[in-house]
C-alpha cells in the first residue's frame, strides 16, 4: 500500500511512521513521498534521514486551506505518486470538495482529541479548559465535515490528578505515535489495499 503524508510541521507522527514501516511495524504499506505546504517545516528533514522524498508543494494563494491554484498543485503531484492512502499528520489546512474528490475514501487525519469530541484547532487544549476526565486521539476517514468523518480507530489517554497541559500534550503525543502506525498496518493488511 502506497502511502502519501502530508504535513505543516515537526513531523512526528510522520516519523513515528517511518520509524515502524523501517522497523516492519507497518504490514504491507510503504511510505513513497512527504509533502509539506511550509518550506522550512521540519517534516521536511525526515526525507533525508528516512530514504523518502520529501518535497515543499506551494498551496498558494490561501493561507489556511487548499484551493484554487494550490489544490490543482497538490491533486497533480499526489496523483503522480499513485497512492492508496494519503496521511494527514499535522496538515494545518481545510481541504476542499476538489481536494476531497479525487482521492474519495484515501484520505486519513490523525486528530488529537475523542472525537466526535473536542474538533477543530487545539483539541487538547479544549479538552484540558473543560475539565474532561479521558481524552485521547482519533485516526478518521476525512470528509467535507472537518473532523467529522468516519472513525477508523482511537486511543484513550486519562488525565491524571497531576497532570498538567504539557504533560497531558505529551502523553496524547505518545498515543498518536503508537495509533498512527498501528492503523496503517491494519488498513495495508486489509482485503482490496
Amino acid at each position: 500500500m502506497r502511502i502519501v503524508i502530508l504535513g505543516s510541521g515537526r513531523g512526528s507522527n510522520a516519523e513515528a511512521v517511518l520509524i515502524a514501516q523501517n522497523n516492519g511495524r507497518l504490514g504491507q504499506g510503504r511510505v513513497v513521498q512527504i509533502f509539506s505546504d511550509q518550506p522550512d517545516a521540519g517534516i521536511l528533514a525526515l526525507g533525508t534521514t528516512y530514504g523518502v522524498p520529501a518535497s515543499f508543494l506551494d498551496p498558494a494563494p490561501f493561507r489556511t486551506k487548499l484551493e484554487g491554484e494550490g489544490e490543482v498543485r497538490y491533486v497533480a503531484a499526489i496523483e503522480a505518486c499513485d497512492p492508496a492512502l494519503i496521511v494527514l499528520a499535522g496538515f494545518m489546512r481545510v481541504l476542499k470538495p476538489g481536494f476531497l474528490k479525487a482521492f474519495a475514501g484515501k484520505i486519513i487525519n490523525l486528530h488529537p482529541s475523542l472525537l466526535p469530541s473536542f474538533p477543530g484547532l487545539d483539541g487538547i487544549g479544549q479538552a484540558w479548559s473543560r475539565g474532561v476526565k479521558i481524552t485521547g486521539c482519533t485516526v478518521h476517514y476525512v470528509t467535507p465535515e472537518i473532523d467529522g468523518g468516519p472513525i477508523i480507530d482511537q486511543t484513550a489517554v486519562r488525565v491524571e490528578a497531576d497532570d498538567t497541559l504539557a504533560t497531558l500534550t505529551a502523553k496524547i503525543h505518545a498515543a498518536e505515535h503508537s495509533l498512527l502506525p498501528a492503523v496503517l498496518a491494519k488498513l495495508s493488511l486489509a482485503p482490496g489495499s
